[in-house]
């Protein structure tokens, strides 16, 4: 669903909602392309409406268009045979990021994935958000149809942003091929590939349209610090819908101070889980927001996979960046922070209406008589979330 456009300072934003507002946009654009697709996702997952853009991908190639797409080694372990086929065929060129064993994620060290969902077409449009290639009605975990869709947000880039995403996915994908050249001791074809061009500065951070990235050298606190300094410049109200929210104790403490100073803050969390400890370590913290006067609102028809936010209806973000300690402080991600008011409300309605239509407002003397077993679990999920932060993490 293609929710508005705005223009600003030479840069065109159009707000897409879930899958079936993505993978058309996706399908179109990689249609039209002649020159270069370049395309990231941490799951691509081959069915239902996924495969239109695995088959735009491949058709993409088939015309001559140089295709690179990277997919993250435990949301994409492998590419299913019949696609692999498909697409060495066209010449579509893929890498999977950090490939791991089955017994691999107990070793903190490679909890750092490729979260991002990123493409860039002929660099003149780009797609930024939080959608995997994952169709809406489908649940991998069970293999089943669901009825609702997940809530979830991309947005299209048009205007000079383009060339700092394209700018960022080359210098990984080079990076990739450098790490797979020394691994097989191609010293000649490595030496080559340091001698690529220089990629462009991403721009001026202080914009009202920017790319926030999050990896672990240059950009360790950058998307949480685009949320400190929206939070703290708030003047009437916070609108935040997070898939996976266990903030660390500056952005809870922002929360409360700006609840405390006469912001509206409102929260949309999930209320329909797909891994427990996380949904539960959350509870853990719903009692310091809950007593300064954060509404917290679970989202129930269906999984929330959101990571957005609309700041005074004019300040928003979307992208791949959960608050939590994995997307934080440990995964690759991407975010969209804008100064849009057109884009901005049209979002803060997707939200209010999903709140309004499918929302559990989350009670405060309902929380405080949890049962002993409920609080016992949460206390446990939150504890065992410590842990994982202090063997990966030195501060949070």
């Amino acid at each position: 669903m293609n929710v508005s456009t705005a223009l600003l300072a030479d840069h065109r934003l159009e707000l897409l909602q879930g899958s079936r507002g993505l993978f058309p946009a996706l399908v179109v654009a990689m249609s039209q392309a002649r020159e270069e697709i370049l395309f990231e996702t941490y799951i691509f997952d081959f069915h239902g409406d996924s495969l239109t853009v695995a088959e735009a991908l491949a058709a993409a190639a088939e015309r001559g268009v140089q295709v690179r797409v990277v997919l993250d080694g435990v949301g994409t372990p492998e590419v299913p045979k019949p696609w692999a086929q498909r697409w060495t065929q066209a010449g579509v060129a893929w890498r999977i990021y950090d490939p791991i064993s089955p017994f691999g994620l107990w070793f903190p060290t490679r909890w750092r994935r490729l979260h991002r969902k990123l493409c860039v077409v002929d660099r003149s449009m780009a797609f930024c958000g939080g959608v995997n290639l994952l169709d809406d009605h489908y649940d991998p975990h069970q293999r089943r149809r669901i009825e609702h869709p997940r809530l979830d947000f991309s947005v299209q880039v048009h205007g000079p942003l383009v060339q700092a995403i394209h700018d960022t996915m080359a210098q990984l994908w080079w990076r990739m091929q450098l790490s797979q050249q020394l691994r097989r001791s191609q010293v000649g074809e490595a030496l080559e590939t340091l001698r690529e061009p220089e990629t462009a500065p991403l721009p001026d951070t202080r914009g009202r349209y920017r790319l926030v990235l999050r990896d672990n050298l240059r950009h360790r606190r950058s998307i949480q610090k685009s949320y400190l300094q929206a939070i703290g410049r708030a003047k009437r109200e916070i609108l935040i819908a997070n898939a996976f929210f266990l903030p660390g104790g500056k952005l809870r403490r922002a929360l409360v101070r700006a609840a405390q100073r006469g912001v509206k803050v409102r929260l949309l969390l999930q209320g329909r889980y797909e891994y427990l400890v996380p949904y539960r370590a959350a509870y853990q913290v719903y009692g310091q927001l809950l007593s300064a006067g954060v509404e917290i609102v679970e989202y129930t028809p269906s999984y929330l996979h959101a990571k957005v936010a609309v700041i005074d209806s004019r300040w928003m973000t979307v992208g791949s960046s959960n608050l939590d300690p994995l997307s934080l402080l440990l995964a690759r991600e991407a975010n969209i922070v804008a100064q849009a008011p057109a884009v901005a409300g049209d979002l803060r309605e997707a939200l209010l209406r999903a709140m309004d239509e499918g929302g559990r407002v989350v009670n405060v003397s309902d929380y405080q008589r949890r049962s002993w077993f409920q609080r016992w679990l949460d206390w446990s999920a939150y504890s065992l979330m410590r842990i994982a932060i202090f063997l990966t993490a030195r501060r949070y």
